[in-house]
């Protein structure tokens, strides 16, 4: 469904004339949820800068204007309103260009996500997503209504439709519908990350382009938002599959290609389609001598799926620290290996005179541990801060003393431990307005092996979605050229260090047993009776399974933490605390 103006419905079709080139930009651009001002400007200084590149048509994300996902701020009349006056701000900023530009459109009862069509400085029309995902992460059907026809326009004589995100995925959707009836096929996204995504998505499209025999234009979002990040892997693919552009992961970057098209005959007449025609006025401004503007080299990096997975969970610390109102942080230094690849993950995101690391050695702290804390501090170029917790643990004791007399030492004991730590992370915090960063991994997590108002105290849980077993892959990867991580951190055996003697797997199965169980429970659904793992029994899975479960009122506790897997707990995952299911 689109809505267009009656001067537009009166404009005469231009004719079709073969090889016509056409020159796209897409704007790969990191949008903020809410920051309409700024999110504007960015429209802005892209549409200069695709104007004096001579583009005729630019591409921004899905729900440019509001940032992406907006969730239940899209049920505030105000916030609806602001979108609003914001794109009529941003019209004038498309002058000499068509834009297409995602945003959220109120008409009557009905919410829909939308995306306007900018033609030389009007908004022209509107096309209406008509496939609303309802899975994982997304919530759509929450907020929106579905649209009931798909857009085509005609510019400089070819056929272009018009797309958003999910209307692609699916390959009957409106998409086909389009195909048979369009020069070019537009799509303005907003898809999350997680591993493995890109390589998906790129495959998506350009089956996509072959079965409708159709280049595709896929521009997509770039930057964290709370727990998701998008990466951006803006493409556009021939209609032999052939990728002709291809925009780099968790960079911000406008990525420009010519395209020539040659109009399909037979396509005036498109039934259940809204046709639209560009503005005479903005042909005449498209006299634009490109061969003076030649675009730049667009240089694609493939990463590998570990550099991929690190660039994400950089890019997701960064806008998390920075978009709301922090610049530096502050993590406990255990010396293990998921502090160490936390610090690592802050510096590189934030630089290292925005890392603080703090040393907290308890009495069960072995000389190794603070050695390897603060060699790791020291490659980093990192403050550090040492508050030895013995005198804190003492005070405790015998505060309790009474209370615990004639009881033996034992989780209520080790658990204080990691709350003295807490406390004084959230002191510095509060002093000096760092933000605590968390370390906990997505093992740990899944069974419970962490402490509330402990090591789960903090702004954000920079690991949360890693499993144990690719922490160790990422920190070798890190690794790879010179030693950031110490040697040591790598092949000691992990250890909470809470009591003399303590080993991780005093209590749990050693963790290349343990990810294979929590990866086929948590993110493949199975049930115990489908999980086999060689090496563990089934009462040991069953068990694992168990810890899953008990421990869903820890992880709703938790700060949010960048999603990198299909599944992550949170969004993904949402399970009652309270129920009597037996895995």
């Amino acid at each position: 469904m689109v809505k267009s103006t009656k001067k537009t419905a009166k404009l005469k079709k231009s004719r079709p004339v073969s090889g016509v080139s056409l020159r796209l930009a897409l704007a790969q651009v990191n949008g903020l949820v809410g920051g309409f001002q700024a999110n504007a400007e960015q429209v802005k200084l892209a549409c200069t800068e695709a104007r004096k590149m001579g583009a005729d048509v630019v591409l921004f994300p899905e729900l440019m204007v509001t940032g992406y996902p907006p969730e239940d701020l899209l049920l505030k009349k105000s916030f609806i309103k602001d979108c609003q006056q914001t794109l009529k701000k941003i019209a004038p900023t498309t002058r000499g260009l068509t834009a297409v530009i995602g945003f959220a459109e109120r008409q009557g009862k009905h919410l829909y996500n939308s995306a306007a069509l900018m033609c030389d400085g009007k908004h022209i029309a509107t096309a209406r997503k008509m496939l609303l995902p309802n899975y994982g992460v997304f919530d759509e059907k929450r907020y929106f209504t579905e649209g009931d026809e798909p857009l085509r326009f005609s510019l400089k004589g070819v056929q272009i439709g018009l797309t958003i995100c999910e209307d692609i995925w699916e390959e009957a959707g409106p998409g086909k519908t389009l195909s048979k009836h369009i020069d070019l096929l537009l799509n303005i996204s907003s898809s999350p990350y997680h591993k493995g995504k890109g390589k998906t998505r790129r495959q998506m499209i350009i089956k996509r382009a072959k079965s409708y025999k159709c280049p595709i234009a896929y521009v997509n979002l770039v930057g964290g938002q709370d727990e998701l990040v998008f990466d951006g892997q803006s493409l556009v693919v021939g209609a032999d599959g052939k990728i002709m552009a291809q925009g780099n992961s968790f960079e911000e970057e406008i990525i420009y290609t010519d395209i020539t098209l040659s109009p399909k005959p037979n396509k005036t007449k498109a039934a259940g389609i809204r046709s639209v025609h560009t503005p005479a006025s903005l042909l005449k401004t498209k006299k634009v001598k490109k061969d003076n503007k030649v675009i730049p080299v667009n240089i694609y990096r493939e990463k590998s799926e570990l550099e991929e997975v690190y660039s994400a969970l950089v890019l997701g610390t960064r806008d998390y620290i920075h978009k709301n109102g922090f610049s530096k942080v502050v993590l406990g230094l255990s010396g293990g290996i998921d502090s160490s690849l936390t610090a690592a993950i802050a510096v590189e995101a934030l630089r290292d005179h925005n890392v603080v690391g703090v040393l907290l050695p308890s009495p069960h702290s072995s000389k190794g541990s603070v050695d390897d804390a603060l060699a790791l501090a020291k490659n980093l170029d990192i403050e550090t801060f040492t508050f030895p917790i013995v005198s804190a643990m003492k005070a405790y004791e015998y505060t309790l003393k009474d209370s615990f007399r004639g009881t033996m030492p034992g989780l209520a004991e080790e658990n204080l431990q990691a709350r003295i730590r807490g406390n004084l992370l959230m002191a510095l915090s509060n002093k000096f307005g760092w933000l605590v960063l968390t370390t906990g991994n997505k093992s740990e997590v899944s069974v419970g092996y962490c402490t509330l108002y402990g090591d789960m105290a903090g702004g954000f849980a920079v690991i949360k979605d890693v499993p144990k077993t690719l922490v160790y892959e990422l920190s070798h990867w890190l690794n790879r050229e010179k030693e950031i991580i110490p040697n040591n951190v790598l092949t000691k055996e992990p250890s909470a260090e809470l009591r003399p003697d303590q080993l991780d797997t005093d209590s749990l199965p050693p963790y290349d047993l343990l990810d294979p169980v929590l990866l086929k429970y948590i993110e493949q659904d199975l049930s115990v009776d489908e999980i086999k793992v060689e090496g563990l029994s089934k009462a040991e899975i069953k068990r694992i399974a168990r810890l899953v479960d008990l421990n869903e009122y820890k992880r709703r506790q938790g700060p949010p933490g960048v999603k990198i897997t299909p599944k992550a707990f949170g969004k993904d995952r949402r399970l009652p605390v309270t129920n009597r299911f037996k895995p």
